[in-house]
């Protein structure tokens, strides 16, 4: 029995298969992705989608390999793709198991014919490998593959064109071809001599339910050149490739085998989440022979594909450090650093797009990352000798100002904001404006100040120009900080923090932001008020999946996520659940309550095993609902999901084995 397997009943039920998705990657940019029905349902969904060397940004090449087997007289089209008012063909009918692991694996039952089909990408190669077995047949079939060619940007749709190329050329045991100029050359290839039948066409109206339901353009057409065809008898294997060069088809058994036993298999509930953390780090030679190019990048979710310094500096610490991976740490924020422009990451970087710089929280997350590598190793020194420099230019442009009016005022708060943007990681816009824009001193970022000022004069070297002048400057401040911050966003009666605090205004709208304060190694608040923050966030904030974004109490919040685009960026941070949370609460818990604590602590780390068989498989969704049962919505994985319930298991089981009781 599989970990992740569903059957028959589950697979035909359309309203069930469609909302489970798989997501694989090659680890430096390729990805494929689909339902486990094989029906795709989002434009970012397909067989390869991957860099083009000519082109930024990634892009769906193959969106799907449509199957048609002949046994007989009789043909089964086993494909399955959404037209208006129709599915067509209906192979979903034809399925028969799905499991996950160690790599996806459909199987097929048509009469006495049972056939069985794997995929996979080459790690580190813009590769795809499709693997049908022919299990049972009484007599020999014919195996028909058509390869469904799109050629756009992932963020775009197809559309018929009489602009394309559609000539190919044959090569061994295959064609190649490109659709478009300044795309790479597609070879497509068998590992069994094929005949292809040259029969070029558009299918037209090819529909993504998802983007429907979300007000997007959701209908594009496909291009088919032909298709392969090959002879199979009972317990022959072919195998199907695609990728940006030709290959000696004859090594195509072992090179899908080699990549099998590379695969981590997702067996249990810690090896999804570790596989699925493998999956955010993408690693890209940069052009030339020196490795300076070369660069080490978390994407925050899948299927968006987009970097960005906050999600990266919250991720890395869970991505890597849980199996103590400090040369995949460094590497991570050294590429980060390579962007860095003044105090600012890259706020959030389409692949295909320039990137833009203006979140007020990004720096100070890569204080916090800081710390949890010198939590896992104790090498303060090395840190300060490599990132010194940094924490220091960082804190004085927060200190004397920057862009977007941030900068430390008088009472020694970081107040920042200008109208039109959204600075915190609430960022949603609907109808041109931020939802939050949380203009002023917001609670989290001045928890992460005051931390960023106390862990930089923890590990600034006294013998170091830049420890000294760090020493100088900024001996004392951390107690200013935590008096202001004290003054400023608590309230004795209330018993919680504001959330923003905007000269004389105060929102006290009850968000999870006010975590941080209780979470973070340097924490402002006294043992007292973190009791009374913690129980207000239990009593109106907590679900199973994480911490709302904003009280049910409160009437903008919204407990269910769907609609148009516009209603769900409505409803972004207004009560929506973000499982990232969770692992600040946690942290949170266990350090006001101690061993009193763990109990709660596994119960909501375990409680999301149940989501390794919903929505994303073997991952961890972006949100979820507000309102029970808080169902997953958006991304299907998102990195910093992910690297937090790491990082909240591996901090639960230290804690635990710490404080074990003696045994006599």
């Amino acid at each position: 029995m599989s970990y992740i397997q569903f059957d028959k009943k589950q697979l035909v039920n359309l309203a069930y298969s469609l909302s489970k998705e798989v997501v694989r990657s090659n680890k430096s940019g390729a990805y494929a992705s689909t339902t486990i029905s094989g029906c795709n349902t989002r434009r970012y969904h397909g067989l390869l989608v991957a860099p083009q060397q000519k082109k930024t940004g990634v892009h769906v090449i193959i969106s799907t390999l449509d199957e048609t087997v002949v046994s007989g007289n009789a043909s089964f089209d086993l494909g399955v793709h959404k037209y208006p008012d129709v599915y067509s063909p209906k192979g979903y009918k034809y399925l028969r198991d799905f499991v996950t692991e160690p790599i996806p694996k459909s199987t097929f039952r048509l009469g006495d014919v049972v056939l069985t089909k794997e995929k996979l990408l080459v790690e580190h190669e813009n590769r795809t490998l499709v693997r049908y077995v022919l299990e049972e047949a009484k007599e020999p079939i014919k195996l028909r593959l058509r390869p469904f060619l799109a050629f756009r940007n992932v963020h775009k749709l197809a559309k018929a064109s009489d602009k394309i190329n559609q000539a190919y050329e044959p090569i061994s045991q295959g064609i190649k071809m490109c659709l478009y100029d300044g795309y790479d050359d597609l070879f497509m290839q068998l590992s069994k001599e094929p005949e292809f039948v040259s029969k070029p066409d558009w299918y037209y109206s090819v529909e993504y339910i998802e983007d429907m339901e979300m007000g997007m353009d959701y209908q594009e057409d496909l291009f088919v050149a032909g298709y392969f065809e090959v002879s199979m008898q009972k317990g022959e294997t072919v195998i199907f490739t695609a990728g940006p060069d030709e290959v000696k088809t004859a090594n195509l058994l072992r090179m899908f085998n080699t990549q099998t036993r590379k695969r981590t298999a997702r067996n249990s509930f810690e090896n999804c989440l570790k596989v699925a953390a493998a999956q955010f780090i993408l690693t890209t030679k940069g052009q030339g022979k020196s490795r300076k190019n070369d660069r080490t990048d978390v994407i925050a979710s899948y299927q968006l594909y987009r970097r960005g310094g906050r999600d990266a500096f919250i991720s890395i610490p869970g991505l890597t450090l849980s199996d103590v991976d400090e040369k995949s740490f460094r590497l991570l924020l050294d590429t980060m650093l390579k962007d860095r422009k003044g105090p600012f990451f890259p706020f959030w970087e389409d692949t295909d797009s320039e990137a833009t710089y203006e979140a007020m929280d990004s720096p100070l997350w890569f204080f916090w990352a800081l710390q949890q590598y010198v939590k896992r190793t104790g090498d303060r020194a090395s840190v300060w000798k490599a990132y010194g420099k940094d924490m220091r230019e960082i804190l004085e442009a927060y200190r004397d100002g920057t862009d977007f009016n941030i900068k430390m005022q008088p009472n020694n708060l970081i107040s920042g904001g200008v109208k039109g943007k959204a600075l915190t990681w609430m960022n949603a816009f609907a109808d041109g404006k931020p939802v939050t824009p949380r203009i002023g001193m917001p609670v989290e970022i001045n928890a992460l100040w005051y931390n960023a000022v106390a862990f930089t004069l923890e590990i600034a070297g006294p013998r170091s120009t830049e420890g000294k002048k760090v020493i100088a400057e900024w001996t004392g401040m951390p107690e200013k900080i935590q008096e202001s911050f004290i003054n400023t966003f608590w309230d004795e009666k209330k018993g919680y923090l504001a959330d923003v605090v905007n000269g004389k205004e105060k929102d006290w709208s009850v968000r999870p932001n006010q975590v941080l304060a209780l979470s973070l190694p340097y924490s402002p608040l006294t043992d007292e008020m973190k009791a009374a923050v913690l129980t207000k966030i239990q009593a109106e904030l907590l679900t199973p999946r994480g911490l709302r974004s904003l009280s049910p109490d409160d009437s903008r919040y919204q407990g269910k996520f769907f609609g148009n685009l516009e209603q769900r960026n409505k409803a972004y941070h207004q009560g929506v659940v973000w499982p990232w949370l969770a692992g600040h609460y946690v942290e949170a818990l266990i350090q006001l309550n101690g061993r009193k604590a763990l109990a709660e602590a596994y119960a909501l780390y375990q409680g999301f095993e149940e989501v390794m068989r919903e929505h994303g498989l073997s991952t961890i969704s972006e949100i979820y609902e507000g309102d029970a049962p808080h169902n997953a919505r958006g991304a299907v994985s998102q990195a910093w999901n992910v690297a937090e319930l790491i990082r909240m298991n591996k901090n639960i089981k230290e804690f635990d084995e710490v404080t074990q009781p003696l045994t006599i």
